[in-house]
Formats: C-alpha cells, sequence, structure tokens
C-alpha cells in the first residue's frame, strides 16, 4: 500500500469506481491478499507489461482496494477458440470481501474483454476454494484440478457474450 491509514471498514459497491491502471498498482495487494508469506516476485507476471489491469477505489483511499489483471491468451487444450481472454492475479482487501466489489470489477473486465478486445471466451486458473465464487458469476469448471505448490486450482471458462451483462 502507499503508505496510507487502510480504513477498518469498506463501502457499499455503489461508492466504488473501477478503472484501468498501471501494472505497479496492482503488485501491493496482490502480494497481500495471494501470496502474502512468499517473495513478491511470486505475483509479477513475466506478461504484465502487455497485460490490462484494473482497480475498484472507494473514496478517501487512493490504494485500489480489489485488482484484477487480463491477457489476450488462448484456452489450454481448444485452440481453435481465435480470441479468448484469461484473468488473473484477481486480489480484493480481505475488509472489502462480501461487499460486491470483487464482483463488480470483474464484470468490468468481463465487458472490457468482450467489448474492448473482442474476446469470444473468458478464463481463469481459480483456487478451488473459490470455484463456487465464480459459478455464480456465471463461469464453469473444465479440465483437471491441478495444484500450484499446497493450493489446487480448477480452472474456469465462460462465454464472452454472456459474462459481459
Amino acid at each position: 500500500m502507499s503508505g496510507m491509514e487502510r480504513s477498518t471498514t469498506c463501502p457499499l459497491p455503489a461508492d466504488v469506481s473501477c478503472k484501468r491502471i498501471g501494472v505497479e498498482d496492482t503488485i501491493p495487494l496482490r502480494h497481500s491478499v495471494l501470496w502474502p508469506n512468499e517473495e513478491m516476485s511470486r505475483v509479477q507476471l513475466p506478461e504484465d507489461e502487455t497485460g490490462y489491469h484494473f482497480g475498484a477505489f472507494v473514496p478517501a483511499q487512493g490504494d485500489p482496494v480489489a485488482v484484477i489483471s487480463l491477457f489476450r491468451e488462448m484456452v489450454p487444450g481448444e485452440e481453435t477458440i481465435d480470441n479468448a481472454a484469461r484473468f488473473r492475479k484477481f486480489a480484493c482487501d480481505p475488509l472489502c470481501q462480501g461487499r460486491g466489489i470483487g464482483t463488480l470489477l470483474l464484470q468490468e473486465v468481463f465487458r472490457f474483454a468482450f467489448t474492448e478486445l473482442g474476446a469470444r471466451v473468458i478464463w481463469c486458473d481459480a483456487r478451488a476454494s473459490a470455484a463456487g465464487w465464480y459459478e455464480r458469476r456465471g463461469m464453469q469448471k473444465f479440465g483437471q484440478p491441478f495444484f500450484k505448490g499446497a493450493v489446487e486450482y480448477v480452472r474456469m471458462k465462460g462465454r464472452a457474450d454472456e459474462l459481459a451483462v
């Protein structure tokens, strides 16, 4: 975080704005939420410089309370789909989880992928513990579960035109 005192509460989604940000603005929240006990490099991706990065912001706080990154990337095993987008490193401040802020940010990314990138499919590697959350937002599991370290993951995907509503 930028050194600003973080709020101990998080507003409702009506007070949230979502916008594109620089990759450097995603790193602190990615690290503190996704892999806090690992080196900072664990949350940096070689393709970050070619991605599209988004943040959710609340009033009176300069740092994003949720971040997500989007990349043009084919769906594994479905190379016939000519335009796909993958989102990665989706993180929401624990104080703001369960308030609809992550959902708003994800919807913004779905819209961007469909309308700006022309994506037909959107996919991600999701922690298995979060698969139900993604299913409630219109995505479906595909492929076999796998592990990154001790954390189990599943692949999730959805049609961009259906997700971008």
